[in-house]
């Protein structure tokens, strides 16, 4: 794909895009909850098993198809197996956030923030085997309103200590 294929995708993608993100502000706010009758290990514990019981019964409905087995000798790079560590501490550190004065806009204005400035230092840089895309004004342009808006959200919100 092209990078002027990659900034023009189908709608669907982001009708997905915006959904994933209801989904994430639902989850963060479920998993505050559960920090704040607990601990944020128990709501990162609590999540993580849930997911798995999801994924185990998902896995056993799929595996009932018959698929072709992966060629042999295809194995994923080191680094990729730790974004379950990467999760399991992004659960923990929104559930300790979302209970503070920051509450669950702030934390989620600053996870995205943190999110696209990371995304774009990994396109600038190639990091994980991407492909290196310098920003562009636009890209700058874009990183400078989502910082803005989110210390917006943080300094002016209703929630503004």
């Amino acid at each position: 794909m092209t990078i002027d294929a990659g900034r023009n995708p189908h709608p669907i993608y982001f009708a997905g895009a915006f959904a994933t993100g209801g989904l994430l502000t639902f989850m963060v706010h479920l998993n505050g909850e559960l920090a704040r009758y607990g601990s944020p290990l128990f709501s990162s514990w609590t999540a993580h098993g849930t997911g798995m019981v999801a994924a185990v019964i998902l896995l056993l409905l799929v595996h009932r198809r018959r698929r072709p087995k992966p060629e042999r000798g295809l194995r994923a790079p080191l680094w990729a197996y730790f974004g379950g560590l990467s999760g399991a501490a992004t659960v923990m550190l929104t559930s300790t956030t979302v209970n503070s004065p920051l509450g669950l806009s702030g934390t989620l204005a600053l996870g995205l923030a943190g999110q696209v400035v990371f995304s774009v230092a990994a396109d600038s840089w190639g990091l994980f085997g991407l492909q290196k895309r310098h920003p562009d004004t636009r890209d700058i342009a874009a990183l400078g309103l989502v910082v803005a808006g989110a210390a917006l959200i943080i300094l002016f919100g209703r929630g503004a200590v």
